[in-house]
């Protein structure tokens, strides 16, 4: 048996003993050693299970309770019969992606648009909230020595922003907005330096993460309770706005604010996950010509491609951990204090190799 952070409802988190999974082929065994604790686990958290299944998920067969975390680092303790480029020992990022491959979006390459997608921590195969948890082979990237473990469970959700960038319109010199300064908007902020990006506007309400967003490299920050964002951002930008913008808030007036803030013929990414139903004027888009895209998560090679930027210098995340918590303090002292303290958090990191508390 091994110990392992399960989701069962909403605001139902349970530290369990569950069953050790044992390593098949093409199968890796990986010891969790750093998990963070993503938007996407505070939804199902407060709202209960959406993303997360309670049937059976037609890929993983599995339904809630399961086991948390996909964005986590390890090392590999087992490998399965014929897996022979990783060997036991080996530090690796898990790319968490769940895909069918068969479906038309997998055969062109889509997998995160899979028809039957899931994430290994939110739909099934266990999670990094735990001790052991037995993946494929082909779902862990392995990290050199120059990358702390630490550091390496910020792969996931720079990989996020890496492949939003990365898909989107974008090009150097290019002026960009961004909406919201969560973990997710401060690195696209990243993903934006390192690819040269000139003029980079960043739009958040809370006080330190418009802190976060200078010192990550944000060219400006406004408050979208003081400032008309419209007007200041064409300002900032000769009159007529910026080239890209990227919604990582998913706020209704901020989606308003962002695509009367785009020039002629510009795009509005959208990589935030929606909670409400949402409403666009389409004449907006339709007089200037402007495009409006989603992104979801990543594709193969945007983890290789953020693992490279941080081996390089070029992404340089630490500062996005603000606090790093045992398994057992799951709950109070993460998902509680994302809750009501998450001004002041970027990323809280599980320590899933420091043990639990003797108390």
């Amino acid at each position: 048996m091994m110990k392992a952070v399960r989701f069962h409802g909403q605001r139902d988190i349970r530290l369990d003993d569950v069953e050790i999974v044992p390593c098949g082929r093409g199968q890796v065994k990986v010891k969790p050693a750093f998990a963070g604790i993503c938007g996407s686990d505070l939804h199902e958290y407060l709202g209960g299970a959406s993303l997360m299944p309670t049937t059976p998920h037609p890929i993983t067969n599995e339904k809630v309770p399961l086991t948390l975390g996909h964005e986590f680092s390890g090392t590999i303790e087992e490998v399965g019969e014929g897996v022979h480029d990783v060997e036991v020992g080996s530090r690796v990022v898990v790319q968490p992606i769940i895909y069918d491959g068969t479906c038309n979006a997998c055969k062109e390459g889509y997998i995160n648009c899979c028809d039957n997608n899931g994430f290994v921590g939110l739909s099934g195969w266990g999670g990094g909230l735990s001790e052991h948890v037995v993946i494929p082979r082909k779902a862990v990237y392995e990290i050199p020595d120059s990358i702390s473990m630490d550091v390496a469970a910020l792969v996931e959700p720079l990989a996020v922003a890496w492949h939003a960038v990365k898909t989107s319109p974008f090009k150097k010199g290019d002026s960009v907005l961004i909406l919201g300064g969560g973990p997710i908007g401060l690195a696209v902020v990243q993903v934006l330096v390192a690819k040269g990006a000139e003029k980079i506007i960043v739009s958040e309400v809370a006080s330190r993460r418009r802190e976060f967003a200078k010192r990550f490299g944000a060219h400006y920050v406004l408050n979208p309770t003081e400032d008309d964002i419209v007007s200041s951002v064409r300002e900032l930008c000769d009159g007529s706005g910026v080239n890209v913008a990227f919604d990582a808030a998913g706020v209704q007036a901020g989606l308003d604010q962002a695509i009367q803030a785009i020039r002629a013929r510009g795009t509005l990414v959208n990589i935030a996950i929606w909670e409400k139903t949402a409403t666009i004027t389409p004449n907006w888009l339709v007089f200037r010509e402007r495009k409006y895209m989603g992104v979801a998560t990543y594709q193969d090679g945007d983890f290789q491609d953020v693992i490279d930027a941080i081996a390089s210098g070029k992404l340089k995340p630490e500062p996005m951990i603000t606090g790093k918590i045992r398994m057992d303090e799951v709950e109070e002292k993460g998902f509680k204090a994302l809750v009501h303290d998450k001004d002041n958090h970027i990323k809280i990191l599980i320590d899933v190799g420091l043990g639990l508390s003797r108390d």
